[in-house]
């Protein structure tokens, strides 16, 4: 028996109940106190009043448990370090100007959004191109489909190429998953964003044509009329070739025989870039941005919470994974990704990665989906699990972290966005028949 396996038998199942207690007042302190929880300090006493009691039960279990926990909190500074990173980088890159918001030039910038999340993440290309978007736009009447879209699209399903995407993609990478593995997605990634633009351009185009209706006697004559586009903070596309190439030399091993690079040190150069760009970055730009740090604080206590937290279920799941009656990849598709829309996607990624490897021995220790992913049925689940926690993280606010930063930015400029479960279901409308297509391709 793995010493996985040996802790998950140990521990209780009312172990796991901190990491649902996590979990759920994330998303209900959201919905139903959303002033009390903007607060960082709510965020923080919440998060280590789970995750005190989460970390108990490992403790006393002695070196297996610390050990559990030891490699929990490592993946946790490796995860905050990168998504730091992107985020500052992300910040001192400002587009000035505007495209003209018409059905062709927003369907063209949600597709440049689609590939740019796989080089900045979907954080940071939401960050930079939701403003432009919204800014073409402005004088259009109905806008919220803009948002949903933009958050289906840029925010979520762009960002599946690459560990860099998505939040769960550089966690298989923490665990093992060759940086290049993700690009054999490519053809699930095509068939979802291509239809996703498909549609999107068929609804901006009745939409529009009901705006013009309803306002024959004031043109929108601004749809048209358009600043150039440019692009400033270049410099920090150059820090952002540096961070792939630390992630990249980082998980090849290069210079140290092949083993990925200590923690420590990648954790010390992404923040070092990340120093580098905020430094060197004029105040303009973060103005014109409206760059704080507030939301990756938020995003670092909370984390830290989950990472915490989601120690023992994991272990748990690894242990337990033949009772879970999960054994085709269609099951695992749509079990992690519907999960993933209600909890964070990040998390959700690693239990069922947890339960896949269980199910083929591998127990949950160093980079075990490298081991899991060698196999023709750990390939396929490894697949589904990716595809279905990264786009259908889009199905409400609090399924990935850029969700709600771009609705609270919609909302700010005068947007009428839907409400939680009005979102879910559009979004659901939306994406549901693309899903089920992706199903009967990839996954029966």
């Amino acid at each position: 028996m793995s010493s996985a396996e040996s802790l998950g038998s140990q521990l209780p199942l009312w172990s796991a109940v901190p990491f649902v207690v996590l979990l759920g007042a994330i998303a209900g302190f959201e919905i139903f106190f959303p002033n009390w929880w903007g607060s960082l300090r709510n965020k923080a006493v919440v998060a280590l009043a789970v995750a005190t009691p989460a970390a108990v039960p490992l403790l006393a279990l002695g070196s297996d448990g610390r050990h559990a926990l030891a490699h929990s909190l490592t993946d946790y500074v490796s995860f905050i370090a990168l998504l730091t990173a992107l985020f500052v980088v992300a910040g001192g890159i400002e587009v000035r100007g505007s495209l003209a918001g018409t059905p062709l030039a927003n369907t063209a910038m949600l597709g440049i959004g689609a590939l740019s999340a796989n080089l900045v993440g979907t954080t940071g290309a939401a960050m930079v191109l939701i403003r432009p978007f919204l800014r073409a736009n402005n004088e259009r009447g109905r806008r919220a489909h803009l948002i949903i879209f933009f958050i289906l699209i840029v925010a979520n399903s762009g960002g599946l190429l690459t560990p860099l995407g998505d939040p769960p993609l550089y966690l298989g990478f923490l665990r093992g998953v060759p940086f290049t593995w993700t690009l054999n997605l490519w053809l699930p990634w095509l068939i979802v964003n291509g239809l996703l633009l498909l549609i999107f351009a068929v609804v901006d185009h009745l939409m529009l044509a009901r705006d013009q209706r309803e306002r024959q006697d004031e043109p929108m004559q601004g749809l048209t009329k358009h600043e150039p586009v440019r692009v400033h903070g270049l410099r920090n596309v150059v820090i952002l070739g540096a961070i792939v190439a630390v992630i990249l030399a980082s998980g090849t091993g290069l210079g140290n025989g092949g083993q990925p690079w200590p923690t420590w040190l990648q954790g010390l150069l992404l923040a070092g870039l990340a120093l580098l760009s905020y430094l060197l970055t004029p105040g303009r730009i973060h103005a014109a941005n409206q760059f704080s740090l507030h939301p990756m604080a938020a995003v670092a206590v909370l984390f830290f919470g989950i990472f915490v937290a989601m120690t023992t279920p994991l272990v748990l799941l690894n242990a337990h994974a033949d009772e879970l009656g999960l054994v085709h990849s269609w099951q695992f598709f749509w079990t992690a990704g519907g999960l993933s829309a209600v909890l964070d996607n990040a998390p959700t990624y690693l239990s069922f990665a947890s339960v896949a490897a269980g199910q083929e021995g591998i127990a949950t220790d160093g980079a075990y989906l490298h081991n899991l992913i060698a196999t023709d049925r750990g390939a396929s689940l490894v697949s589904a699990i990716s595809v279905g926690a990264v786009c259908m993280g889009s199905l409400t606010y609090i399924g990935n972290g850029p969700n709600l930063m771009v609705r609270e930015i919609a909302v700010h400029r005068g947007i009428r966005m839907p409400s939680f479960f009005a979102y879910a279901f559009a979004a659901t409308a939306i994406l549901g028949p693309i899903l089920v297509l992706i199903t009967l391709i990839f996954y029966v």
